[in-house]
């Protein structure tokens, strides 16, 4: 079986194309942002509230010679509509906190809870949203909270949405969202 993370990218992989525009909402160490620029989507945008990702993801994009393709954008990821114009395919988030960084800045599950929504609205029919939840840390657990809560009031007419879970592991291991939207609303 694969890891959460492995499974995501699975996913992601299956919705983007050579005319694709790509988003992670929260690129961190920017390894999701690299993954999503060696891919063929031709514009990946990259969101952070914190400058030590941004300049991590510009540093990792840079050594594999891929920034020309990639955006990076130091503001909330709830602000993406004033950077994003054009329809996209597929978004990632990982939440929780920056690894090696301040543990005290974490997502924020109203925040990320409004993204989403707006998120639904704009993407493309057959495009996806890849949310990795993790809730081992106690902005996690109310964020998981406010996030799962949410995404089962969702029309599945309208959305399809799959949770990925290995329900045997210790410590809140992290675990995956899918979210489909299979129709406009």
């Amino acid at each position: 079986m694969d890891k959460v993370l492995v499974f995501a990218k699975k996913l992601l992989k299956e919705k983007i194309d050579k005319n694709s525009v790509v988003i992670d909402a929260t690129c961190g160490n920017g390894n999701d942002t690299l993954f999503l620029a060696k891919t063929s989507a031709k514009k990946v945008y990259s969101f952070d509230i914190q400058k030590i990702a941004i300049e991590r993801t510009e540093k990792l994009l840079e050594e594999n010679e891929l920034l020309s393709k990639c955006k990076l954008i130091l503001d909330s990821h709830a602000n993406f509509d004033n950077y994003v114009e054009d329809e996209f395919q597929a978004v990632i988030f990982n939440l929780g906190y920056l690894p090696n960084a301040n543990h005290d800045i974490t997502t924020n599950g109203k925040i990320t809870k409004l993204t989403i929504e707006k998120m639904l609205k704009r993407i493309s029919v057959g495009g996806i949203i890849v949310v990795v939840i993790y809730w081992g840390h106690q902005n996690g657990i109310l964020e998981k909270e406010i996030l799962c809560s949410y995404f089962e009031t969702l029309n599945q007419k309208n959305i399809e949405v799959l949770q990925y879970q290995f329900i045997n592991q210790k410590n809140n291991a992290p675990f995956l969202v899918a979210l489909e939207k299979v129709r406009e609303f």
